[in-house]
């Protein structure tokens, strides 16, 4: 029979293997996978038997397509707020992977979108495959990348990380590489062998060594061609310049992104611009986490938000109606409300330094 359990845990030699375990869902990830994700990585800091702790999914075909974004969407649809409970726990274990004290390495094989990203885009070691299409794609259902994403996104060379947040599209090895969102490509047929040679391993320098041993160069990917008109169209303030300065463009593949932008949702792509923006000047994730808990927060108030995912996922129409329908339509005040402290009745992350809350 099966193993029906949503995180799988297995100890090989001095290294904890952790399974993400919804294939048919693609991995998708639930409150409870977040707890027990919380719980292992909390255990296995205190016990000095775990050395490593290595990341993958079941099935082949992803490590994690990100949140349950149905259970979320009908939560909105409710009123409901258990997706804010579950954003909570979530960003606090992206914090806690990322200062997990012990070397942790994601396999980013085949989809990793949206928390995948967070799961495994903070670790220390992060291998892709020639299966690998890593995509923070929230501007298409009314949201705004999250689970530390906007940092990620905000230090990539250039624009490049503008142009993947506002356009959501997915990526392959290399330029997920060129993007620092992984560091190290090999042949998916490696993985299996991979993870038997980690198992033998424990240090952080007999890791890189057996990474290293199977790692290569990936096929050319497509972001360093395209480099001189995204740096020179995203450069601009406003989504509303970025758009023209791709619709001017002689290069066919802006203006034909240009075109991709206008059916995003023009709120979630101000928003998303400002929170890229406004996460390059702060100084550490936890500070970032603290911001998305925030857009979060209001996004999920939006109804773009619902609206987009029926029309990308549940109907998938294609046709959603957004509201505000326009980027005009959109004003400075509207996206500053993103970023302006929770009321009274709301809690707010707290991960940052100077604050009272901090990963458990």
């Amino acid at each position: 029979m099966n193993d029906e359990r949503p995180v799988l845990l297995e100890m090989r030699g001095h290294s904890l293997h952790i399974t993400l375990n919804r294939p048919r869902a693609l991995n998708a990830l639930s409150h409870t996978m977040v707890n027990l994700l919380h719980e292992a990585l909390a255990r296995a800091e205190q016990d000095d038997t775990v050395v490593s702790v290595v990341l993958g999914g079941a099935g082949d075909r992803g490590l994690c397509a990100g949140g349950d974004i149905r259970a979320l969407h009908d939560d909105a649809r409710a009123a409901g707020r258990a997706s804010l409970e579950f954003w909570r726990d979530e960003y606090r274990l992206n914090a806690r992977i990322a200062r997990f004290p012990k070397p942790y390495v994601a396999l980013m094989d085949g989809i990793v979108m949206g928390g995948g990203v967070g799961l495994s885009a903070h670790a220390g070691t992060r291998v892709v495959t020639e299966r690998s299409r890593i995509a923070m794609p929230e501007t298409g259902i009314g949201f705004v990348p999250d689970v530390g994403g906007t940092r990620l996104l905000a230090a990539a060379p250039g624009q490049l990380g503008t142009h993947l947040a506002l356009t959501g599209r997915s990526v392959g090895a290399a330029d997920a590489l060129l993007c620092g969102l992984a560091d190290h490509y090999l042949p998916a047929r490696h993985l299996t062998t991979l993870t038997d040679a980690l198992s033998a391993t424990g240090t952080a320098a007999e890791i890189a060594h057996a990474v290293g041993q199977f790692a290569t160069e990936p096929p050319a990917g497509e972001l360093g061609a395209q480099r001189s008109w995204i740096d020179s169209c995203y450069a601009e303030d406003t989504v509303e310049e970025i758009v023209r300065r791709l619709e001017e463009s002689a290069v066919p593949e802006a203006a034909d992104t240009a075109a991709e932008l206008l059916t995003k949702s023009p709120l979630a792509l101000k928003v998303t611009l400002a929170a890229v923006r406004r996460a390059a000047r702060l100084d550490s994730l936890e500070a970032v986490l603290d911001q998305e808990f925030r857009v979060s927060s209001r996004a999920f108030e939006q109804p773009d938000f619902v609206e987009g995912v029926r029309a990308r996922i549940i109907d998938k129409d294609g046709n959603p109606q957004w509201k505000p329908a326009t980027l005009a339509e959109v004003d400075d005040e509207q996206v500053a409300r993103f970023f302006a402290p929770l009321s009274p009745g709301e809690k707010e992350l707290g991960l940052a330094p100077g604050n009272t809350e901090h990963t458990p």
